[in-house]
């Protein structure tokens, strides 16, 4: 008799995890990840810059340090989530372990003691390497879910329409929020408005991180014994970076973020001393209406995704993006800046949008080649670039900031310090996606590779299920 064939539970898993619903619920988590991590970066730098008083090259110095504890941490606990077995599963643990550690320290990074630049120094280094610790708990586990729920290029490019929608508002909220509560970011007598809008950032990110955890953790049950053949990290480390994918792909992942960082952390010097609008809510604004802009455009770049795949759609999006960039080398008030800011949201829509695809893809051809999910180890790695990218950003401020006059903070601005914005917003960020494109035309998973992919995935996942009901 033959045997009788396992009840469809790629269809009806299918249908129900590629819910609506079901995806809102998973962006719970998304959402909750980048109000921390932009609210974190878009204000930090201007705090301590501007309102704390310390010198750019002892905050560059802080950075790097702080990419030293990274290229430990991110590798490390991506490697240890894919090993972890438990009963609630490879990602949950770290996830609950990690958010409320990361709300409270939204607060705390807003309180150095003042009067010492040696004792806000140390206080800054502590701060950062205690959110990345933390964040990277949440956030690492969080993203890596992504590519095990949703599978298939149409099916995760659906599912990361909404979630990047859900992104993009994020995004705005974490800019534009704490603006109700700063009224102008480089003037000291706020400096105590900054802890106001840190606990009332980490309650939100509290709140969607728990509509996440409570209804948006799916794991598959196919991957529940990967954890017990996954390799060590030094193994796994070894294999993401001989993956000719992989490292291509974190190239140009580097280019992006490098880019996605610099915006918003120069934005509000930007917008004071280049465009003269020094109200915070009105510096926020501009940031805000990028992103409006940016889920405006995000089914254009679905679309693309589903024509072009992700190589030729990935690349796409950086040149777009460089073009989009290049007005703020020349805008001088704000009509010019609203119209520059909304056009650089087209760009920025495609590569926010290709990020994941292109890992997610990554992973489910890695995953032919060794047999387990390693999503941890991916984006451990790929989180260690993210932060270095972070670096750069600031081994890039440094040189300019000094070589302007301003390696410490001055209220005046000279042309000099106006041609150093513009070059931070522009030039240098049109160098780093110009390496992207370079990397990702080596891309090798192309759009019909990637179809051969998927047939050979379905079979792999059909074994591993009919292995499990023995």
């Amino acid at each position: 008799m033959k045997d009788k064939e396992p009840k469809i539970d790629d269809k009806s898993e299918l249908e129900g995890e590629y819910s609506t619903k079901n995806v809102l619920y998973y962006s719970g988590g998304y959402f909750a990840d980048l109000v921390a991590s932009q609210f974190f970066s878009f204000l930090l730098f201007t705090f301590y810059f501007t309102i704390v008083g310390l010198d750019v090259n002892l905050l560059t110095i802080a950075y790097i340090i702080w990419a030293v504890w990274d290229s430990i941490n991110d590798p490390l606990m991506g490697a240890l989530s894919d090993r972890t077995k438990s009963k609630w599963g490879k990602r949950k643990p770290y996830i609950i372990a990690g958010i409320v550690p990361t709300c409270l320290i939204l607060i705390f990074l807003w309180t150095p003691p003042l009067g010492s630049s040696i004792s806000s120094f140390i206080y800054f280094i502590i701060m950062i390497m205690l959110f990345d610790l933390f964040y990277t708990m949440f956030s690492l586990n969080q993203t890596a879910l992504f590519p095990e729920m949703y599978q298939d290029l149409e099916i995760r490019a659906k599912a990361n329409n909404i979630i990047q929608i859900v992104g993009i508002i994020a995004l705005i909220f974490a800019f534009i929020a704490p603006s109700f509560f700063i009224p102008k970011y480089t003037d000291s007598q706020y400096a105590v408005n900054y802890v106001y809008a840190g606990i009332f950032m980490a309650i939100i990110v509290a709140i969607s991180a728990g509509i996440f955890i409570k209804f948006g953790i799916k794991e598959r049950i196919e991957y529940s014994k990967d954890a017990e053949t996954a390799p060590s990290f030094f193994k796994s480390l070894s294999l993401s970076l001989k993956n000719k994918s992989f490292t291509t792909y974190i190239v140009a992942n580097f280019g992006v973020f490098y880019v996605f960082g610099m915006l918003p952390i120069i934005t509000p010097l930007y917008a004071e001393f280049v465009l003269g609008i020094d109200q915070a809510f009105l510096q926020s604004v501009l940031l805000g209406i990028t992103f409006i802009s940016a889920a405006l455009f995000m089914p254009f770049w679905k679309f693309i995704s589903v024509k072009l795949g992700v190589k030729k759609g990935h690349i796409t999006a950086m040149a777009v993006l460089i073009i989009t960039l290049a007005p703020f080398l020349f805008i001088t008030e704000i009509i010019g800046a609203i119209i520059t800011y909304i056009i650089a949201g087209i760009g920025l829509a495609g590569v926010l949008f290709f990020r994941m695809v292109t890992i997610s893809t990554i992973i489910d051809n890695d995953e032919l080649t060794t047999g387990v999910r390693r999503e941890g180890g991916y984006m451990g790695i790929n989180a260690l670039f993210i932060r270095l990218s972070t670096i750069a950003i600031f081994l890039t401020i440094s040189p300019v900031f000094n070589s302007v006059g301003w390696a410490v903070f001055d209220p005046i601005a000279t042309t000099d310090t106006i041609f150093g914005l513009r070059l931070l917003m522009f030039v240098f960020p049109a160098i780093a996606l110009g390496i992207g494109i370079l990397s990702m035309s080596r891309f090798p998973i192309t759009k019909d590779r990637y179809e051969i992919i998927k047939l050979k995935m379905n079979e792999l996942h059909q074994k591993k299920k009919e292995k499990l009901k023995l």
